[in-house]
């Protein structure tokens, strides 16, 4: 029996799935369920959202730090005392002048001396010697010249800083920190309040509730320099420093002119810290945030393809009689893979574009709110509905793969 060939006419083109077919299948499998869908679509958006929004509040918060940079730490040089490192028979490395020989360096703005005061562990401050008043707190007490406080710039509750001629007098006089000030009790300057350090009294110049360098003000008591080393002698060794404030862009000239303007005879003595370089200031801190919010980011998008995954595995297993249906009609293995991961590929998109309108409105808000100019990379923008895209189509492939080994007669049974 000699077999025929089969007339052309009766060849069965093989189906295709166009991509406009594949395109309407899943929005169409979308819009059937709604609230799945958008439920599905949730963590896509948060994923995509928290990682538009990280890199534009780093971005933001980029520009800030950058001008902060400028007003405080691009002006700030550190002198510090090393000269028993050289020497260790050397005394205190700082002169008397200190102050006013580093003010005659083109400039600088304000500058002064400072240490902790080392007393013994049982004296402290306290705000009367008898009485309510005379249980002592422990505080730190900071020998700092009027320049190093000038140079911190504080900013005073009540009263006023001391001045050059309290410095050159000795006088026993005092500024303390707000939270100090509320620890001991004084509330008020009218009555001229004094405190006790030991069986000292100093009275009470100012109360200092913010500054901009040197937080330890605000949690010490600081005394003139001159009245310290009267009263308890010179630092020891190593712990004077001397904060220069300077006029901006001069401080590494003036870090690199410090320590022969102090000590033309020893400058070895004396080792001035320029301010640190604002590029590795602004990496540090913007690397920081972008690893931890970016680790957020990234938990979201997996909680958003294990959601996606989820819905796409349950939408295969409800409509397994369909995709039998569709199988026994022509449809091959791979056209049945391609619909549902289009399907799921939709969804991922969508939440990426929700969630990349949602991160620039996150973005804008938080500026708006701080008085901030609000910096969104066009790059990110164009990005995230990517990643949300490639998310769902990762997302989807497992239960692509399940529906595609679907056999048309077991599915048409169910």
């Amino acid at each position: 029996m000699r077999s025929r060939r089969p007339r052309a006419g009766r060849i069965v083109e093989p189906s295709r799935l166009t991509p406009r077919d594949a395109l309407s299948e899943a929005v169409a499998g979308m819009l059937q369920r709604p609230g799945r869908s958008v439920l599905t679509a949730l963590g896509t958006v948060l994923g995509v959202g928290t990682f538009v929004a990280v890199l534009g509040l780093t971005a933001t918060t980029s520009s800030r730090i950058d001008s902060r940079f400028d007003l405080l730490t691009a002006t700030e040089v550190t002198v510090e005392d090393i000269a028993q490192e050289q020497d260790e028979f050397a005394g205190p490395a700082f002169p008397a002048d200190a102050d006013a020989r580093i003010g005659r360096l083109g400039g600088v703005r304000d500058a002064g001396v400072y240490w902790t005061v080392r007393l013994g562990p049982d004296v402290t401050v306290r705000a009367a010697p008898v009485g309510d008043g005379a249980d002592g707190v422990p505080v730190d007490v900071v020998a700092a010249s009027p320049g190093a406080l000038r140079a911190a710039v504080p900013r005073l509750a009540q009263g006023r800083l001391y001045d050059e001629f309290a410095s050159a007098k000795a006088q026993p006089v005092a500024v303390v920190g707000a939270s100090v000030a509320a620890r001991l009790g004084i509330t008020t300057l009218e009555t001229r309040p004094a405190v006790f350090i030991g069986d000292e009294p100093f009275v009470v110049a100012g109360i200092v509730d913010d500054v901009e360098r040197r937080p330890d003000v605000l949690m010490s008591v600081s005394v003139p320099r001159t009245t310290a080393e009267r009263m308890w002698g010179p630092p020891g060794a190593g712990d004077a420093r001397m904060l220069v404030a300077t006029e901006t862009g001069a401080a590494r000239q003036i870090a690199h002119e410090a320590a022969v303007a102090l000590r033309p005879d020893h400058p070895e003595y004396l080792k001035a810290v320029p301010p640190p370089d604002p590029r590795a200031l602004r990496a540090d801190v913007t690397g920081d945030l972008d690893q931890l919010f970016l680790l957020l980011a990234g938990v979201c998008l997996v909680i958003g393809a294990v959601g996606i995954a989820n819905t796409t595995l349950v939408a295969v297993l409800e409509r397994t009689g369909e995709i039998g249906l569709r199988r026994a009609l022509g449809a091959r293995a791979r056209h049945v893979t391609v619909q549902f991961l289009t399907e799921s590929g939709v969804l991922g998109a969508v939440g990426g574009l929700v969630g990349t309108a949602l991160g620039v409105c996150t973005v804008v808000g938080v500026a708006l709110a701080r008085d901030w100019t609000p910096v969104v990379h066009p790059a990110a923008v164009v990005a995230a509905p990517l990643i949300g895209l490639g998310t769902g189509v990762v997302a989807g492939l497992y239960p692509a793969w399940r529906a595609s080994r679907v056999e048309p007669a077991e599915a048409l049974r169910h």
